[in-house]
């Protein structure tokens, strides 16, 4: 599948059509480049992505920031984000694929993978280093997940369901989050909501009351909650997330700059080029020619 000239891959085409009975693909690195060697960089996902590397060292670019790639790393992506790893030829590791679909299936929180600090805005955190004991907990259970993922025996996809989040709360227990108040949890709660409504609408909606409108809030309380949680208005909050799908389309699509502002809902081209100019620096086409992505 192609979106905007951006290739975006599903776990259906990694396996193929008649393979595809799993939400779930656990390989180890070298395995997966190898079988894989046809993917196109950069491109998106339609499912989440943890990257163990266990050896090696190389970059991994998601949208526009650069990760250094080292042992005993764990790399997160999450549906949407243009990703292009550049990994060493020894490069080892664990590749865990999955759709959000795995546990939504048995959960009722919409949101519930949004939650973990590695794959929300929130804490911007794509890439942490694990310490000794982390690391033996994660050897663990990667390892028993590959076994599990290897057997194809009863159960499999709930015993792998139950060893993918035990991972995920491994991970999220890593990263410290602070402790949150009832009053600071209810915030964090409605500011989730607020940036899933962004990811749904900002294509059709850029004013923050449109958005309190939905959240059942007024635009004041809304721009407040934003401002002290994340330290920015919810205006701006909204003009990020559109600036940055424009940026990838300019980066790595084919799309013409009149068809990218057609795509965002922009009144006409020019609108969309003093819009993009003013929050970046760049003309669109400045910063489409700046690109070796």
């Amino acid at each position: 599948m192609v979106m905007g000239n951006i290739p975006v891959y599903s776990i259906c085409n990694l396996l193929g059509s008649d393979n595809c009975l799993t939400d779930l693909l656990v390989l180890k690195l070298p395995k997966f480049r190898k079988e894989h060697s046809d993917i196109i960089f950069p491109h998106r996902h339609s499912f989440f992505q943890l990257l163990y590397i266990t050896k090696g060292k190389g970059k991994h670019h998601v949208d526009f920031e650069s990760y250094e790639i080292k042992p005993l790393q764990v790399h997160f992506l999450a549906p949407g984000q243009i990703h292009q790893w550049d990994l060493s030829p020894d490069a080892d590791g664990y590749i865990i694929n999955f759709d959000g679909s795995f546990f939504t299936s048995v959960c009722h929180n919409p949101h519930f993978l949004s939650e973990f600090p590695f794959f929300n805005s929130l804490t911007n955190r794509s890439a942490m280093d694990l310490t000794k004991d982390v690391k033996g907990e994660v050897d663990k259970l990667v390892l028993r997940m590959m076994q599990e993922y290897e057997a194809d025996m009863e159960y499999r996809a709930d015993s792998l369901r139950a060893l993918l989040l035990q991972l995920l709360i491994t991970l999220a227990r890593a990263c410290k989050p602070a402790e949150k108040t009832p009053t600071a949890r209810y915030n964090y709660i409605l500011l989730r909501n607020f940036e899933s409504l962004i990811e749904q609408n900002f294509r059709h909606k850029k004013l923050p009351k449109e958005y309190a409108e939905l959240l059942f809030i007024t635009p004041n309380h809304l721009n407040a909650l934003c401002q002290s949680t994340v330290g920015k208005p919810a205006g701006e909050m909204i003009r990020d997330r559109v600036i940055l799908e424009a940026k990838r389309l300019l980066a790595n699509s084919a799309m013409t700059i009149a068809e990218i502002a057609y795509d965002l809902h922009f009144e006409d081209n020019a609108y969309f080029s003093r819009f993009f100019k003013k929050y970046t620096g760049y003309s669109p086409d400045e910063f489409r020619k700046s690109q070796h992505y």
